[in-house]
């Protein structure tokens, strides 16, 4: 129940690792959220065992502060029963006090499993406009839904004031943006199988990129900080946390934000504590911040464009000191200090710990491995520890006592193993196309509706495919409810939605056909089954698996299922279009992967220039049991050539 009179959002801090979490601790953190060594989407972190959770779980119960653990990831077929028991470790041996989750399944699975804490819906399910929020409570049960970084403040208050008896919202208050769209980036996987929805992201979107004569890292974000406007947030109840993104980041980072937007909640209005959280946050050791949309009337590009957008506070710059690389820091080094030299993507990058304190303008020989960094490289320090936090930490952790989990098991039957016969359906393939093609196809038919004016849409018939974007934003959301209404009203039955919440846009689901699209990220038979139950008819299954996964899905599916077996998918959705990037002309990565951008109905698309191509296995597929095979037709721009390569995808890699 939302406290109106009383309310304090929850601080929500990072945690990594061992010492980030207690550095939470020290700080004061209401929250501390964390992921397990597999199914979090911060693969690269350290992450924690259930034993090693459960012991810093019960010291921080003691202390008055909650765990929220995140099990975020895509959930493959093969995985459900190892997931269905770490989410009975999780409640009744660990304690967490929610699950923040991705994938449906684990709403499913945690039922099962009679978990007894929250379930949160992590801002990877892209919850993007005000009605998804009824019936992601009504269905599923969700206490709370993370809203989207890309949002701005007025949009945010239309979620609030949309939100339902017994949820609530989080937002993200500071740490790092991803250009893409949380969920609806497969930039990564598509260059070799690491997916950002399995917490593998490689950020190919960090590096430099080229188009014509320009060069930059244009779709390299800074980080996000609302920092003195969290004001504007505090009028609103159901805003119950604020989060702070940085679980591969370490205890400094941690100790540092979560004191600072303490402050900021608590005495915002005072300038001098004020002041001092701001200094806290420029201490933090992250990226440069933007406020990015948060105010919508003063917008600020995601991109550092032509600047850096690396994390950490720059030191100074390499000098040579009788040929030997050197450093004459611009502030006082303390021993264990952390130190990036360069770029991870240029000639001489390395990492470096202090090896003794060194004074400001004082000097330090670098010892690196490997190539020698030129004069004039930057360095930056992206980690410290200092004594007193050190201190902090220590005293903590001689409070922590032994609590080994037990092995255990979930006595709930495995639903999803039984092999279920799909349901009755003759196979049927489907070009899918931005404006609807004139004379007879060979496949039905498939339109991308748009809010820029639907060409053709007076010759849609009953037996045509109206497919939604993968995001409507809370701004377009009414625009696109009248359009959803208008195409039902004229005839149109069959719709492919790309977020499971756009169901909620039908005022009436009788004698639909609804299918969830590929960007629904569909892929294991029990999240399957929670869509059915929620109306859909239809699943086009994740284009991101492999061909073990494709196996096996259909078989533990209660409706029919479809695949994505040609076109062009996007590398990302975004919501900006970074300055210098010229619309529908190609950019190139220095591995000359090349892409182009396009804006429809309030998305930036990316498209590389080679498209998927599974119809060699189409036969395969349809052994299977799948039997909707999806063609995404999208004309390229004048100039721009598709390239001859292989386009399977994870078919053969698989998706760790």
């Amino acid at each position: 129940m939302i406290d109106t009179k009383n309310h304090k959002p929850q601080i929500l801090a990072p945690a990594g690792g061992k010492a980030s979490f207690l550095a939470a601790l020290a700080a004061g953190a209401d929250v501390i959220y964390c992921g397990l060594k597999s199914f979090s989407a911060r693969m690269a972190a350290e992450n924690f065992a259930p034993g090693e959770l459960r012991a810093l779980t019960e010291l921080a119960h003691k202390k008055g502060v909650k765990v929220f653990v995140a099990l975020n990831t895509l959930v493959r077929p093969g995985e459900i029963p190892q997931v269905r028991q770490l989410v009975h470790i999780l409640g009744r041996e660990v304690g967490a006090d929610a699950l923040i989750v991705q994938d449906l399944s684990v709403v499913e699975l945690a039922k099962q499993a009679g978990f007894k804490g929250e379930l949160h819906l992590s801002t990877l399910g892209a919850v993007t406009f005000s009605k998804a929020l009824g019936l992601i409570s009504s269905a599923l049960g969700v206490s709370r839904v993370v809203l989207p970084r890309e949002f701005h403040i007025d949009e945010i208050k239309q979620m609030a004031q949309s939100c339902p008896p017994g949820m609530s919202l989080e937002v993200f208050v500071h740490g790092a943006l991803c250009y893409g769209v949380s969920g609806r980036c497969y930039w990564s996987s598509y260059m070799g199988g690491k997916s950002g929805l399995r917490g593998r992201c490689v950020q190919p979107c960090r590096r430099t990129y080229t188009q014509g004569r320009s060069e930059g890292r244009w779709f390299s974000c800074l980080d996000f900080s609302v920092d003195v406007l969290t004001k504007t947030l505090l009028p609103l109840p159901q805003i119950t946390a604020w989060k702070i993104e940085g679980r591969k980041k370490g205890p400094h980072y941690v100790y540092y934000t979560t004191t600072a937007y303490k402050m900021l909640r608590d005495h915002g209005n005072d300038p001098k504590i004020k002041k001092d959280a701001m200094g806290y946050l420029e201490q933090a050791l992250g990226r440069k911040t933007t406020h990015y949309n948060f105010l919508p009337q003063r917008p600020y590009p995601p991109s550092g464009q032509e600047e850096q957008t690396g994390s950490g506070l720059l030191a100074g710059r390499v000098k040579s000191d009788g040929g030997r690389p050197a450093l004459s820091p611009r502030m006082g080094l303390i021993k264990g200090d952390l130190l990036r030299i360069g770029y991870e993507d240029k000639p001489g990058h390395s990492l470096l710990r202090v090896p003794a304190a060194v004074p400001a303008r004082g000097r330090l020989v670098l010892k690196v491995r490997g190539a020698v960094p030129a004069a004039g490289t930057p360095v930056f320090l992206i980690d410290r520890m200092e004594d007193a936090l050190e201190t902090m930490i220590g005293d903590l952790a001689a409070e922590l006592t032994d609590a080994p989990c037990r092995e255990t098991t979930s006595a709930a039957p495995d639903r999803a193993a039984r092999q279920r016969r799909p349901a009755s359906r003759s196979p049927e393939e489907m070009t899918v196309y931005r404006s609807l093609p004139r004379g007879r196809q060979a496949h039905s038919v498939g339109f991308w509706l748009s809010l820029e004016g639907a060409r053709g849409a007076a010759r849609l018939n009953a037996q045509q495919w109206l497919w939604l974007p993968p995001v409507v934003w809370q701004e377009d959301a009414d625009r696109w409810q009248a359009l959803v209404n208008r195409m039902v009203k004229q005839g149109a039955r069959r719709f492919v939605l790309n977020a499971p919440w756009q169901i909620s846009l039908f005022e009436r689901t009788r004698n639909l056909d609804l299918w969830a699209g590929p960007f629904c990220n569909q892929a294991n038979g029990v999240s399957i089954q929670v869509l059915a139950g929620m109306g859909f008819s239809g699943v086009i299954v994740s284009p991101e698996l492999g061909k073990e996964d494709y196996a096996v899905i259909p078989g533990q599916s209660p409706v029919p299922l479809g695949v994505v077996v040609s076109g062009s998918l996007p590398l990302c959705v975004a919501r900006t279009l970074p300055g210098p990037v010229r619309e529908k002309k190609l950019f190139s990565s220095p591995r000359k992967e090349n892409a182009w951008a396009e804006k429809h109905s309030g998305l930036v698309w990316l498209y590389p220039d080679w498209m998927v191509d599974l119809r060699p296995r189409q036969k395969i597929l349809e052994q299977y049991g799948y039997a909707l095979f999806i063609h995404l037709h999208h004309s390229p721009p004048p100039g721009v050539k598709i390239r001859q390569r292989p386009g399977m995808w994870n078919w053969d890699v698989g998706l760790p």
